[in-house]
């Protein structure tokens, strides 16, 4: 198995900043080649076009200059320029015609009679046909045809472009050729020069684009090799690491989301530690009474045994109890809320028709919220119905509990109203811990899970849970933000209980 893998592995050893650098690096040199390699051969075929054209009008100058002379496939028998008296003979013809050449730099000329190198202008060349035997022979081979021609010639001399003008004197048994010749690469030269200073530049831009783009690559990599090292530290007991962040691009947005889900897991393992910690420290103590009594007990004793049993039933149920409330804690501290449209007017009168069932207190709904709000129905309900057993519990007897919604500065208070004795002062924020309790002050006592879970439905909706409370009872409100609101329908409600409704 760990042979298998191991090619793949070795497919993907370059780390992403060379693989980086080196896409770039080839799609630059593609792209650098391509354009010089473009310029250079449309520029090298002006130039041969253009070396074509001079050779060209070496013809109709030989011509003029050889007027009256019968050419090859053409016949000159009246030019305006023509000299007075015609050549008497084919090497006359052809010696004129070579007087009259004045080779340009890098172009060369010859006359042939018969083959043979016979005349040359009587000026400097650069380049000397008659120097090259070998190319004398094959000038003379294509003369031979009696056309004009066009070549090129690879030799000693380099590459030549040529033109062959046969000259002839009618009744003159010798054969003439005018020979035009340019050399190629004089001509290339300052071309080939100039893109050989392209390739030293590309070359140098090349070596710039690899330092450049080493570095860039390198400071646009920085947060991933963080993210790397931070994923390296993270471990299941600490998830404190966090990555900074700097800049706006993709990658910083990347970073952020990592933090994010960071943030996410390192809470969810927090409640899932808080949650063991809480069921270990709560039943810790119902466990070691039923322990306990059941270690001292006497079988023999039937009185004991009943005793112990309904003692043992009695802490059964309390430990059952604070599982259910430990879970209900858990599930308020998850993630599995499901937000929707709600009209706050009909949840509130439904929380109200679920609490006056409660006996020993008067229910009065004070005030309805006719809007609509973003939130879960059902966590909603849970923790406001919390509230109401709250108060149910330590309000006296008969006491009156109002229950009411109202929207008020950009946020829905979702309260509940008692006649108690208020919660003690210097407990406010004790209650709304994990088994906090305020017991002392009220005359009940309880699991001290309720509030936390108010206060964490409340916490995953955006919102708070707040308190007024004073020795002439208290106020618990679920304040949620108003993140989307379809303005007031109380037009639209259908005819409810009014506010100020009270049940026994």
């Amino acid at each position: 198995m760990a042979s298998a893998s191991d090619p793949a592995r070795e497919r993907h050893t370059w780390p992403v900043r060379t693989r980086i650098l080196a896409s770039i690096l080839v799609v630059a040199t593609a792209g650098l080649t391509l354009a010089g390699g473009i310029a250079y051969f449309a520029q090298r075929d002006g130039i041969l076009s253009r070396i074509d054209a001079r050779l060209l009008d070496q013809v109709d100058s030989a011509r003029i200059v050889a007027s009256g002379v019968a050419l090859a496939e053409a016949q000159v028998t009246a030019v305006p320029a023509a000299p007075a008296v015609p050549p008497a003979n084919t090497r006359a013809a052809l010696q004129a015609v070579l007087a009259s050449v004045v080779p340009a730099p890098h172009e060369s000329a010859i006359g042939l009679v018969n083959g043979e190198a016979a005349y040359i202008p009587g000026v400097p060349m650069d380049v000397h046909l008659e120097d090259a035997p070998e190319v004398v022979a094959r000038l003379a081979l294509e003369a031979s045809s009696g056309e004009v021609r066009l070549g090129t010639s690879v030799s000693g001399l380099g590459h030549l472009r040529y033109i062959l003008v046969p000259v002839t004197v009618g009744g003159d048994p010798d054969i003439g050729t005018f020979v035009a010749a340019i050399d190629i690469d004089a001509e290339l030269a300052d071309l080939d020069a100039a893109f050989r200073t392209y390739a030293v530049v590309a070359l140098i831009t090349l070596g710039a684009i690899a330092i450049v783009g080493w570095f860039v690559a390198g400071h646009l990599l920085r947060p991933l090799r963080r993210v790397r090292d931070a994923a390296s530290r993270i471990t299941a007991t600490d998830l404190s690491e966090r990555i900074p962040v700097s800049g706006h691009d993709d990658i910083s947005d990347v970073t952020r989301t990592i933090n994010g889900m960071l943030d996410r897991i390192d809470g969810t393992t927090r409640a899932q530690q808080r949650l063991l910690d809480d069921v270990r420290h709560e039943l810790q103590t119902p466990l070691t009474i039923v322990r306990g009594h059941l270690e001292l007990l006497d079988t023999d004793n039937a009185a004991e045994v009943a005793s112990v049993r309904d003692l043992t039933l009695d802490e059964l149920d309390r430990m059952s109890g604070l599982i259910d409330a430990i879970g209900s804690l858990a599930e308020a501290d998850g993630a599995g809320f499901r937000p929707q449209p709600v009209d706050v007017d009909d949840l509130t009168a439904e929380v109200y028709a679920k609490a006056s069932v409660l006996v020993g207190h008067e229910w009065i709904l004070a005030e309805r919220a006719p809007f609509i709000a973003e939130l879960d129905p059902a966590r909603i309900t849970q923790a406001w119905l919390q509230l109401v057993d709250n108060a149910a519990k330590y309000s006296p007897p008969g006491s009156e509990v109002r229950i009411g919604s109202v929207r008020r500065d950009g946020a829905v208070e979702l309260w509940v109203e008692d006649r108690g004795e208020g919660v003690p002062e210097g407990a406010e924020e004790r209650i709304f811990e994990r088994f906090g309790r305020a017991d002392e002050g009220r005359g009940v006592s309880g699991s001290g899970l309720g509030l936390p879970i108010v206060k964490a439905i409340a916490e995953a909706h955006g919102g708070r849970v707040s308190l007024s409370t004073s020795t002439a009872g208290s106020r618990f409100a679920i304040v949620l933000p108003l993140h989307r609101t379809a303005g007031d329908r109380t037009a639209e409600l259908p005819a409810r209980a009014p506010a100020g409704t009270v049940r026994p």
